[in-house]
């Protein structure tokens, strides 16, 4: 990183890299930078590097003609073994260059229309089911406890997994989780105010009785009793969905097998979702609110897991007994 901090050419991609995010002491960041979340500025800041390093000497005047969209698209063609990582480039790259045209250094986004290769980026859809939870945490060895607990949490508070790892008994009320959120919206922070459904108070009667480290003051916690890393999180609750076999299996297209898709942790989010459904008497407007979601994507839950569900255990049934 010392070389993005000598002084390049004032018309040059990493000039406006710098200008966006600066890493040196006596230099302050942009203001749109400041408003990134510590995790964004994380991963951001990992793709900025490798475009400081591609492209950081090319005049921006470049970026400016149409013909600079092909390479860009053949840099993340390049990268095509990586789809998500690749698609996160192109998001950082053209926030990047809004940037420039904001502060009138530029004219155009060469990377504004270009698709991701991520095909499963959409995961509305995908929700944990009851018998995930369950599979889950059979496979889970009484060291994992911890992985369980933070499984337990999300799916009966719906929350990010970064507002999920934070999520302090400060945060609890008489009937609602209210917190402020690691993602903010329209450059402010947004608070999550979470109803109190009758799984969370479960949750957090167990919980209560976990050993934590002094000090420490968030619900979950892990093997030794402090907050959990968010990368580390992450890493286990996949090591145990591998070992249970917690998958998605999409619809079948025609004349092809179906697809099968390990669930992430992002996916619990859905399950709240359902028991929002199930346990009150919301409405999809009401729960996309809770969410942060669009009311089509609450409506497509309850259509496939709420709504459907019953009605076609009964035709099974009904199959099954010859009828």
């Amino acid at each position: 990183m010392r070389e993005m901090e000598r002084a390049p050419n004032s018309n040059t991609l990493l000039s406006l890299i710098r200008m966006w995010r600066s890493e040196h002491p006596d230099r302050a960041s942009s203001p749109e930078w400041e408003r990134l979340a510590a995790n964004t500025k994380k991963t951001w800041g990992s793709a900025l590097n490798k475009f400081g390093e591609k492209w950081g000497s090319v005049p921006l005047a470049v970026f400016d003609d149409p013909r600079m969209t092909q390479e860009v698209i053949a840099w993340r063609n390049s990268r095509r073994d990586t789809p998500r990582a690749a698609d996160n480039g192109i998001t950082v790259l053209q926030a990047l260059l809004k940037f420039g045209m904001q502060n009138a250094l530029r004219s155009r986004d060469v990377a504004n229309e270009i698709t991701k290769l991520y095909e499963n980026g959409q995961r509305a859809d995908i929700v944990w089911t009851e018998d995930d939870l369950n599979a889950f945490e059979a496979a889970a060895e009484p060291d994992d406890r911890p992985v369980v607990d933070a499984i337990s949490l999300d799916a009966a508070t719906g929350l990010r997994r970064d507002d999920l790892a934070w999520l302090t008994w400060a945060s609890v009320r008489e009937f609602t989780l209210v917190k402020e959120t690691a993602k903010r919206s329209g450059g402010k922070r947004r608070f999550a105010t979470i109803p109190r459904i009758p799984a969370l108070d479960a949750v957090l009667a167990d919980l209560r009785n976990r050993h934590r480290d002094p000090g420490v003051e968030t619900i979950s916690v892990t093997r030794s009793r402090q907050p959990w890393n968010l990368d580390t999180l992450t890493h286990e609750v996949t090591r145990i969905v591998e070992k249970a076999g917690v998958v998605h299996i999409d619809v079948p297209e025609k004349d092809k097998p179906p697809r099968t898709r390990r669930k992430h942790l992002h996916d619990v989010r859905g399950t709240f979702v359902t028991r929002l459904m199930t346990t009150t008497d919301l409405t999809d407007e009401e729960i996309a609110d809770i969410m942060a979601w669009s009311p089509a994507d609450v409506r497509r839950i309850r259509t496939i897991y709420v709504d459907d569900h019953p009605r076609s255990v009964a035709l099974g049934r009904r199959i099954a007994r010859g009828l």
